[in-house]
């Protein structure tokens, strides 16, 4: 999880996103684990690997990890409130909501000088939203009730409801989440430098 390497020592493409659960805590790994483990197995077998060349190729990952992989990296900033930090934590560690919200270079790796920005270019070549507190470009009109109301239930503040991978994550992830932890996340994005991403 936190090396982005298998048992057998190969590293994984960084379509597992271990770049962002580098920092992730050991409790929470050892939570995770316990879950994992009680959960039956799945008979079918694993996919084989879909990317396309040049990203395909297992040896190019050296070259990315030495420009984009900073191993064990901490959200946490002194000087902020907890609640911000936590929602760094949940942001960029578990939910790794980076890995989709801020466009990629052509090698892949993840422009951090717009992070939260939107990706034209995001899962399945969809375009994903600017999540920054920019008032035309962003979610900054967004109350902190209206980020933890749509990440609870996928309600936009107009009304309309979230769609695609998105969808998935509301279901599966952040509508399990407590309020609290829901906050943190609304604090910490509506703490973020604006950015007029696409």
């Amino acid at each position: 999880m936190r090396q982005g390497r298998g048992p057998d020592g190969k590293v994984y493409f960084p379509a597992f996103p271990y770049a962002s659960y580098t920092g992730m805590t050991d409790d929470d790994l050892a939570d995770l684990w316990a879950y994992l483990m009680s959960i039956p197995p799945v008979p079918e077998a694993a996919r084989d690997h879909d990317l396309t060349f040049p990203f395909s190729i297992r040896a190019l990952i050296w070259p990315w990890r030495w420009l984009y992989f900073v191993d064990g990296w901490t959200a946490e900033e002194p000087g902020k409130a907890d609640d911000w930090n936590r929602g760094a934590y949940l942001s960029n560690a578990l939910g790794h909501c980076g890995e989709c919200h801020t466009q990629r270079n052509l090698l892949g790796g993840l422009d951090r000088s717009r992070p939260f920005a939107g990706n034209t270019r995001g899962p399945e070549g969809k375009g994903v939203p600017n999540i920054t507190p920019h008032p035309e470009k962003g979610i900054g009109r967004w109350s902190e009730s209206d980020i933890v109301f749509f990440l609870a239930d996928g309600m936009l503040p107009d009304g309309d409801f979230v769609g695609g991978a998105m969808t998935e994550v509301v279901t599966n992830s952040t509508g399990k989440l407590t309020k609290e932890d829901l906050r943190a996340i609304a604090v910490y994005l509506k703490g973020l430098a604006p950015i007029a991403g696409d």
